[in-house]
This record gives C-alpha cells, sequence and structure tokens, in this order.
C-alpha cells in the first residue's frame, strides 16, 4: 500500500491505538519508511509503510468526536476556574467589593514556541478562545536553544511556552538517559538558555516538553512546569490550560501544582512541575473617554 504526505493513518503494530499524520517519507534498508507526527498527542514516530494502515471514515470519526468531547469539557472546566480566579482578584482588588469604580486586568502574556505548526494553530486558536494574550512562534526543535534568547527580547513574555514532539526510545538506552530522547535534550537546553536571559522562576514562568520527554532534566534546567514524569503521552492542548491557570491566577497568590492539573486532558502521569506564582495583574481606574 502506499502512503503519501499529510495522511492520517495509524500503526498495526499498536493495534491502531493513535492517529497520526505523515510528515515525510524516506527509504531505509530499501524500504519505504514514514515520519509521523501524532493528531492529538504530541509524539513524533517512524514505521515502515507494512506497519501503516488507513481507518474507515466512521472509525476516525468517531474518535475525532471524542476528543473534541475531551477538550470541550477540559475548556468547561477551565472556564470555570478561570470565573472563580477573576472573581477573586475582583474581591481583593475592590477592598472586599467596597470599592464601586472601574478597574482593569492584564492577564499574563503567553509566548508560545512550537516544533510543529498545526499544533501551534490549535493551540493559538484556543488561547484566544480563553481569552489569554499570545504571540505564537514555529521553530524546529533542534533550532530552539540557539533561538530562544532573541525571542524573548522581540516579545518580553510573562509566560513562556517550549513544546513541539518528542518520543524515549527504549532500543536508544534506559529512561533515565537523556540520550535516548528525540528532542528533550533540546528543550533542555533552551529552557537553559532562557533562564540565562530572565533568571527568576517568578519572573518567567516556564512549560517545557512534549510526548514522553525527559520530565527531571526540564525541571532542573529551571521550567516551572513540564512534561512527562511517567513518560505517557499528553495531548497537544495541556500546554495551553496549563499556561492559561497561571494567566488568570493573580501575582500576590501561588499556585499548587495540582491546581494546574487537574483541569488538562492528561493529568499527573503526564505533566508536573513546581508551586510557581501567578502573573494577573489588577489596576484602577478604568475609564471609558467617549468622543464627544
Amino acid at each position: 500500500m502506499e502512503f503519501k504526505i499529510n495522511d492520517i493513518v495509524a500503526r498495526k503494530s499498536y493495534n491502531t491505538d493513535l492517529l497520526f499524520r505523515i510528515i515525510d517519507v524516506r527509504e531505509r534498508q530499501g524500504k519505504q519508511e514514514a515520519i509521523l507526527y501524532g493528531e492529538d498527542v504530541r509524539l513524533v514516530a517512524d514505521a515502515p509503510f507494512e506497519d501503516l494502515t488507513y481507518l474507515d471514515d466512521q472509525e476516525k470519526n468517531e474518535r475525532q468526536l471524542a476528543n473534541a468531547a475531551l477538550t470541550e469539557q477540559s475548556y468547561l472546566l477551565f472556564s470555570q476556574d478561570k470565573e472563580l480566579l477573576i472573581q477573586k482578584s475582583e474581591y481583593q482588588s475592590s477592598n472586599g467589593y467596597r470599592y464601586n469604580g472601574d478597574y482593569f486586568q492584564i492577564p499574563g502574556r503567553v509566548l508560545h514556541v512550537d516544533g510543529d505548526p498545526s499544533y501551534l494553530k490549535k493551540c493559538l486558536d484556543l488561547y484566544e478562545k480563553i481569552g489569554v494574550p499570545v504571540n505564537g512562534v514555529y521553530c524546529n526543535e533542534k533550532e530552539m536553544p540557539e533561538r530562544i534568547g532573541s525571542f524573548i527580547d522581540d516579545y518580553r513574555p510573562d509566560i513562556l511556552v517550549i513544546t513541539g514532539h518528542d518520543a524515549y526510545t527504549k532500543s536508544k538506552g534506559h529512561k533515565t538517559d537523556l540520550s535516548a530522547y528525540r528532542h528533550s535534550r533540546h528543550f533542555a537546553q533552551t529552557v537553559m538558555e532562557a533562564r540565562k536571559k530572565v533568571p527568576s522562576l517568578d519572573h518567567l514562568i516556564i512549560f517545557a516538553g512534549a510526548c514522553q520527554s525527559h520530565f527531571e532534566s526540564l525541571i532542573q534546567a529551571g521550567a516551572n512546569f513540564a512534561s512527562s514524569p511517567t513518560r505517557i503521552n499528553i495531548h497537544a492542548l495541556d500546554p495551553v490550560y496549563i499556561v492559561a491557570k497561571v494567566s488568570f491566577t493573580p501575582f500576590m497568590d501561588y499556585i499548587r501544582v495540582w491546581d494546574v492539573l487537574r483541569n488538562t486532558l492528561t493529568g499527573e502521569k503526564g505533566l508536573g512541575g513546581i508551586d510557581s506564582r501567578g502573573v494577573l495583574r489588577t489596576g484602577m481606574p478604568y475609564n471609558l473617554i467617549k468622543e464627544e
């Protein structure tokens, strides 16, 4: 069977558990092989053509609908959280609702650097839906360490997302061996370069990692939140829910890790981090000057 770039396929050897998009085709030892990016998870893989199969339209649609329902549920839970955070900020800023004037709020600005332009667009759409101010940049994972410094200078974010695709390969080494991962070392190097620009864990909140990433090295490099503690796959949109929580939490409040993870699609097996400070700021007064 022949396959081409952008085809949606599954792997027979994994009981067609995940949908993948073919992003490249190459020849290895005389056989055609596809480079695969997960459709809903941030996993990169390769597989020979004979291991690939198309799913029929009905099954593919059922999976896509199930994923959309899960995403919507997570969004609704986050929206409830956001409303509570806004109400808390209103109460604190108005001295227990004793101030009746208008005020304004400035959520944390996000810089989202992604190794997959398709996922970047999905994430930017969700940021817009949630109301998080964001700039998105596509950058190949291998180029991130040398480019992150200029990105930070250009965009001056409060929150930085460093993500794309990753994978652990057992044949390359133990799970503790950073060289056994596709892009974890690049993510870790990028975090370290970012920390050279902004050393404080409170002045720049960093999320780093993708599917199966080397969690410990990313935290040690200086990330506040990272994937993947148990080396499982993470959902493509999980970074958005994490940093949106930070963006809407008042800067006087610290965020406990579970409060950040509970509305993600992956949870604590795929995501973790350290207690961090919120970045939302509230100001007053806010006057709308109307034209005469």
